[in-house]
């Protein structure tokens, strides 16, 4: 499979919330809440590094930001050459507030296969997760 192929089938996975790894789901137990392991395969999603997740919060920022950009475009455009300003302030505010929530999934899977498509999965990627052992008193 080509390299831009396999990039399109992961993506199109993480688009549609399954496994950017074997399409397997469900990846979300609730709409904020990830499991840590796919159910299918068993990869799982934290891949290692403290702060692995900064790269979501990034892609999460960069949909929002691309969101605020189409809406204020459209609005502009559609109501030129007399918007109304408040509604347009006000509306905006609930989109750049919402939309944080709303895009949070795809973020994280979008995020997921991105760094997958950079660094392929190994062995050490489909351990299960284990509890850390408490120090006796």
């Amino acid at each position: 499979m080509s390299s831009l192929s396999r990039a399109a089938v992961v993506a199109g996975r993480a688009l549609r919330l399954r496994c950017p790894d074997c399409g397997g789901r469900p990846v979300f137990v609730r709409w904020l809440w990830m499991l840590p392991n796919c159910p299918v395969c068993g990869f799982r999603f934290e891949r290692g590094e403290r702060g692995y997740w900064l790269g979501a919060h990034f892609v999460n920022l960069m949909i929002m930001e691309t969101m605020f950009v189409v809406w204020l475009g459209l609005w502009l455009l559609l109501t030129w050459p007399s918007p109304p300003w408040t509604v347009l302030w006000l509306s905006t505010i609930a989109l750049v507030v919402a939309m944080p929530f709303v895009a949070f999934p795809w973020s994280r899977t979008l995020f997921l296969a991105f760094d997958l498509l950079i660094r392929p999965a190994n062995s050490e990627d489909f351990s299960l997760p284990r509890e850390r052992q408490r120090a006796h008193l």
